[in-house]
């Protein structure tokens, strides 16, 4: 396959929070495991070593089981972009590539978020789905602690 036929995903969201805060939620593994859950995780558990060469481990628990997902981060450029190699069985396990930005937005932080070389159309329509969730979550969750705090 070459590089014209590897699918892409990239996945937008404008959130109205800084994106100091944005960028740390995906480096935490307590908060990872809040808003990591996308369609029907009905929990989700997270071990992170938040540095450049360091690895993560999130295991989304659903009907059907666990489904472990590995990667280790390529670059930690706070609060402006993260990159990490991400595995899962819905990526055939093989390491697929993720790129998060954090661009500031008129009071608010837009999240542009890129998954290279995933497997197949099929893996790329999963992971659409599956980040645009989580995304959403994440704007929740963040929403949520600011009505509480």
């Amino acid at each position: 396959m070459n590089d014209t036929t590897v699918p892409t995903v990239t996945v937008r969201r404008e959130i109205a929070a800084p994106a100091q805060e944005l960028f740390d939620a995906w480096l935490d593994a307590r908060s990872l495991a809040v808003w990591l859950r996308p369609g029907g995780t009905m929990r989700t558990t997270a071990k992170v070593d938040p540095r450049v060469g360091g690895a993560f481990e999130i295991i989304m628990h659903t009907e059907s089981g666990p489904v472990p997902h590995t990667g280790t981060y390529k670059e930690i450029d706070r609060p402006r972009r993260l990159v990490f190699t991400w595995n899962s069985p819905y990526a055939k396990n093989n390491d697929s590539l993720v790129t998060v930005e954090f661009r500031p937005a008129r009071g608010a932080t837009e999240i542009v978020l890129t998954h290279e070389k995933l497997p197949s159309a099929e893996s790329a329509a999963g992971h659409t789905k599956g980040w645009t969730d989580a995304i959403a979550l994440l704007e929740e969750t963040y929403v949520e602690q600011r009505s509480t705090a």
